[in-house]
């Protein structure tokens, strides 16, 4: 069902002459008094449904004290084609302007937001149901082009129902000219972020509205290519409840977040400042003392041991870590193809100073935290999602983070259907092909490709009481011994332990863990984490990206080589 905004209803409160503005709110009915919902931006303190705005109140409320240099007031739409329904398309134009005081449904211009600058194209439904015409497609792409010009963020918040018949296919056409100039501003590293209000559809959802680098929509904002009545209308399908609200896109992997009117200019903010920040050749700590490369400082415990403190349920996950190691952190979501896989997070936040890419496996701490994250098993849409956030990454030089721990990837009949070993594969790829600094750390378990889909970095260390291995101990004993029974005996044959990998240059180091692991005291092993990242980075960042990619070609390339590979010598196992 297509929202309606009603109205402003006049409610009597005491004597006829004690008569006060009241507004129904379509959600809940509850009547709301305007002035404390204007104090309320536009949410109705009831049911914290969002009530449209227009472009104006959206610019006005996200901008910094309101300001805004608006531009292309010269812009004029053109009656293509004489075109005529019940009215004439201009007698429909100039209505439209008397109703909206607007040239047409959308404007841009400058100002900033947290006190950065940036370049707002802002689309107002209330002028003929924001469609796009030839002037709202010039609007845009002449906000883009100001962008790409002088490198500034582009925000676009979007409202519409779609293309604009009226103009035919040079409506269309609008398609293809804004899509081309996003392009461009990806390709030159400069950020866009699409909002997404309340409603977005047809050509302008199928274009510009969800091509930013970041995808944000406010609670209950109707987002799709087909509006849900032609649906109904064409396939005679009956559409499920919440059906293209952002929700619904959210969980379907087709945003980052879904934010709260109020949040919107705090986490406009925090994405402007990351990307702003400096981006210094050498951060501040990392002396590397929390980094082991010395196999023999390592005292060896047996394998099935080491792998159940691997497993630990109390050990910290990624966003965990994130929150430990990083100065600022947002979270971003999807596939923007399926669906939102929540056994993969990520997103970009600061270490020390410079912004980075952080990406992991999620497991959780309890039965119901590890059943909402697939127990750290990722199917196709977390790798994809990790794909995504890699080359967003690499589009604007932000070095990559990369956390494991997964018993491996989801062995599911869905996953195989969508496409689990291809999204393997491409990850894998996807990661020796970018040309920014990884450092990868195996933080609990390391399994197989599920694991290595992650795990293609410069720099690839493990916390101590991790492990890494082409198979879990139970996989290997029911192959090779044919009953799980010798999976400690598995887990020893395969050599999974911190030492050993380090011994065979799989691992650079290792970085310690309190006494009593990582689960003991996260906070401690978050700093020895955090400080074996800088030391990582401070070694990486002067690097070019020709060097980088041939360095890590190379890392790769000498397993299994003939005289390169080192081969294991015994050791003793610690009691």
């Amino acid at each position: 069902m297509v929202r309606q905004d009603l109205a402003p209803v006049p409610h009597q409160r005491g004597t006829a002459t004690d008569a006060v503005q009241w507004l129904k709110c379509p959600s809940c009915d509850a009547f709301v008094y305007i002035k404390r919902l204007e104090r309320n931006l536009k949410v109705c303190p009831e049911c914290r449904y969002h009530f449209r705005l227009s472009a104006a109140d959206r610019i006005a409320q996200l901008m910094d004290d309101g300001y805004f240099d608006e531009r292309g007031q010269d812009v004029e739409t053109v009656d293509v084609l004489g075109f005529v329904d019940s009215k004439a398309y201009t007698a429909r134009l100039e209505q439209a302007r008397l109703k909206t005081g607007r040239r047409d449904a959308a404007s841009y211009g400058h100002g900033t937001i947290g006190g950065f600058p940036v370049i707002v194209a802002a689309m107002d439904f209330g002028f003929m149901g924001g469609s796009m015409g030839g002037a709202v497609g010039e609007v845009i792409t002449r906000g883009a082009e100001e962008a790409l010009e002088t490198r500034t963020p582009l925000i676009i918040i979007t409202a519409s129902g779609g293309a604009r018949m009226q103009e035919g296919c040079v409506s269309l056409m609008q398609l293809a000219k804004t899509s081309q100039i996003l392009g461009r501003l990806k390709d030159a590293g400069v950020l866009c972020v699409c909002l997404l209000t309340d409603p977005t559809f047809g050509g302008v959802t199928a274009s510009y509205a969800m091509l930013g680098d970041v995808l944000i929509a406010e609670p209950g904002t109707l987002v799709g290519f087909a509006g849900p009545s032609i649906i109904e209308q064409t396939i005679r399908q009956k559409l499920p409840e919440g059906f293209q609200t952002a929700e619904f896109l959210l969980e379907h992997g087709m945003l980052d977040l879904v934010s709260p009117r109020e949040n919107l200019r705090q986490t406009l903010t925090k994405l402007l400042r990351m990307h702003a920040a400096e981006r210094p050749r050498h951060l501040r700590r990392g002396d590397g003392a929390s980094v082991i490369t010395d196999p023999a400082a390592l005292s060896i415990r047996p394998a099935w041991e080491v792998v159940q403190l691997a497993r630990d349920l109390g050990r910290p996950t990624t966003l965990e870590y994130a929150g430990h190691i990083c100065d600022d952190f947002l979270e971003l979501q999807g596939d923007r193809l399926y669906a939102e896989n929540s056994s993969i997070v990520g997103g970009i936040g600061t270490i020390a100073g410079r912004t980075v890419m952080l990406i992991g496996h999620q497991k959780g701490h309890n039965t119901a935290e590890l059943v909402a994250r697939n127990f750290g098993m990722p199917e196709p849409e977390g790798y994809r999602k990790a794909i995504r956030l890699m080359q967003y990454a690499a589009r604007f030089g932000f070095p990559i983070v990369t956390l494991v721990d997964t018993p491996g990837a989801y062995p599911g009949l869905g996953a195989e259907e969508r496409g689990q070993a291809v999204a393997i594969a491409q990850s894998i790829m996807e990661m020796a092909r970018l040309p920014v600094p990884i450092v990868t750390v195996v933080t609990g378990e390391g399994g197989s490709g599920g694991a290595l889909a992650l795990g293609v970095g410069d720099r690839v260390l493990m916390m101590e009481n991790a492990y890494y291995s082409v198979i879990s101990p139970e996989g290997c004993s029911v192959i090779l011994w044919s009953n799980a029974a010798e999976a400690a005996k598995a887990a020893e044959a395969l050599r999974v332990r911190a030492p050993e990998l380090l011994e065979l240059r799989i691992m650079d180091g290792v970085v310690q863990e309190p006494p009593g692991g990582a689960q003991a005291d996260p906070v401690a092993a978050a700093a020895n984490l955090k400080e074996a990242l800088v030391t990582c980075l401070n070694e990486l960042l002067p690097l070019t990206p020709d060097d980088l990619l041939e360095a890590r070609y190379q890392r790769f390339r000498l397993f299994g080589t003939p005289g390169k590979q080192p081969v294991l010598g015994a050791r003793e196992v610690a009691s």
